[in-house]
């Protein structure tokens, strides 16, 4: 009687088969038709296009019987989208102590992000020089103070570790020349949005012309040209100084921009608690010219980049297999969500307000499973980022062995140089702890361009990308054990953010 109700509770082959089945080629083809279609302009985020992108994607969800994931009952999760604007004349700087300095907006300074209000910042000068993974001094000391942090650049968990030393301000030194300078300041003056994936407030972040500043500090016994070339990590303060600034910034428009969220319920009461996602943006980088997102870059008298590949691809993949799930009796033990997110390329936008807002705990998240840009490239072939990282990584091999007729065998990640694992939206799912693998075919030379179009697509690759996609999703839904991290991997990546 027990072995009778544990087939009732599993798929069979020939049940899993035809689901699988369902992802076809022809259904691809017309989907990536749709949303890839040059009435949709790119899909840039935030844009009425993106949002009937949105719209539709939810009426497939809707039609497939799945449970809306969104706000208020619905497919769709809004996050606000704020547009503001630095006001030049009234932002300025001053060093006081020591020799004492102004320092002019758009002459010797910009701000190198738009997420602090308008206000005064104020603290004492400390000029950090080396790598900050070396950081070695009392960094607690560094709260309230204006760091000069003695690189061009600052990403990553580098912004994350300095912006969690609690300081005023952090300034950027940059020995630009003036013809790159100029586009600077011209880029942070115009209109831009807000990052909604980042409270707004302290610490105000700066650029300043290493030139500008050099003679303060050199009367203060700093060298700032040898900070930029320090191989070691130093601290020294620049006793007796301070930096003032006077910021301002005014609102120009207040917009949203959608996810989309679908729920299949799993079929075991208690494993049903537990989510599988698969996850794709469906964002892409819009119309090029001075309306445009500025990541299109427009070919010839074509100036709309439809996004095809990116993500077009893994949009529709994402709602083929949702397709799948849903017509596979019984239905998997753990649950599905099936999420579409935007702002991908302004930033990972759409799954870090996901993944910080999400429908359901994001501890009863056992895995992500992301696809971005899997219709082109190899024919027989996809590269999945992350298989180093976890047992995600057997469980695909496994699965991909026990399904020789996709002829799609998947590889580890080739371009490790790139760091391709931290730039899309699964990263947003793996510093929260969950296991996660990327599917992805690499970039090419259509890649932000017009000519990413439909007509491009190889939708019979996709559709075998797609199943096994599904097939390790469906094996992760019904596994025994959640997926694990190698620890290693763990402590890395979650911890360190």
């Amino acid at each position: 009687m027990v072995a009778l109700l544990l087939l009732c509770t599993l798929q069979s082959p020939v049940s899993a088969q035809r689901a699988a089945q369902t992802i076809a080629p022809e259904d691809i083809r017309r989907r990536i038709g749709i949303i890839a279609d040059d009435s949709m302009r790119g899909r840039d985020t935030p844009s009425p296009e993106l949002d009937k992108v949105a719209t539709y994607i939810g009426r497939e969800y809707r039609r497939l019987g799945l449970k809306p994931g969104g706000d208020n009952g619905t497919f769709i999760q809004r996050y606000a989208l704020d547009k503001v604007q630095i006001v030049a004349d009234s932002s300025t700087a001053f060093v006081h102590g020591g020799p004492g300095a102004t320092l002019k907006y758009g002459t010797d300074f910009v701000f190198t992000d738009n997420m602090f209000e308008s206000g005064d910042y104020a603290g004492e000068l400390v000029l950090v020089s080396g790598p900050l993974t070396g950081a070695t001094a009392d960094t607690a000391t560094f709260a309230g103070k204006m760091l000069i942090i003695a690189s061009p650049r600052l990403r990553g968990a580098d912004r994350q570790r300095v912006f969690a030393w609690k300081p005023a301000g952090v300034v950027l030194l940059t020995t630009a020349p003036d013809s790159i300078w100029s586009q600077i300041v011209s880029r942070n003056n115009r209109p831009q949005l807000r990052d909604p994936s980042r409270q707004t407030g302290s610490p105000v972040a700066l650029g300043i012309r290493a030139a500008s500043l050099q003679p303060v500090a050199a009367q203060l016994g700093a060298d700032l040209a040898a900070a930029q070339a320090a191989t070691a990590f130093e601290v020294k303060a620049l006793v007796g100084a301070q930096l003032h600034v006077h910021a301002r910034i005014q609102p120009v428009e207040r917009n949203s921009a959608p996810n989309v969220v679908a729920i299949l319920e799993g079929s075991d009461p208690a494993l049903k608690n537990e989510y599988v996602v698969f996850s794709a943006h469906m964002d892409h980088v819009g119309v090029a010219g001075p309306r445009g997102s500025g990541g299109c870059r427009a070919q010839g008298a074509d100036s709309i980049c439809n996004g095809a590949d990116d993500d077009g691809s893994g949009t529709v993949a994402v709602v083929e297999i949702a397709q799948a799930f849903a017509g596979l009796q019984p239905r998997p033990k753990r649950s599905i969500i099936f999420l579409n997110v935007s702002g991908e390329e302004k930033g990972l936008w759409g799954s870090a307000y996901f993944a910080d807002h999400p429908a359901v705990p994001v501890t009863n998240i056992v895995a992500d499973l992301n696809i971005d840009m899997i219709g082109r490239n190899w024919k027989d072939t996809i590269v999945a980022i992350g298989k180093e990282h976890s047992d995600l990584g057997a469980t695909l091999n496994r699965v991909a062995a026990a399904h020789p007729e996709l002829n799609m065998r998947p590889i580890d990640d080739i371009w490790p140089e790139e760091n391709f694992y931290f730039r899309s939206d699964h990263f947003n799912f793996a510093r929260k702890g969950v296991p996660i693998l990327f599917f992805f075919n690499g970039t090419h030379a259509d890649y932000h361009r017009p000519s990413d179009s439909p007509d491009k697509i190889d939708a019979e690759k996709e559709s075998r990308v797609a199943r096994l996609i599904f097939y390790l999703g469906l094996d992760v839904a019904n596994g025994v054990e959640r997926p694990k991290w190698n620890p290693d991997s763990y402590k890395r990546i979650v911890s360190v953010n």
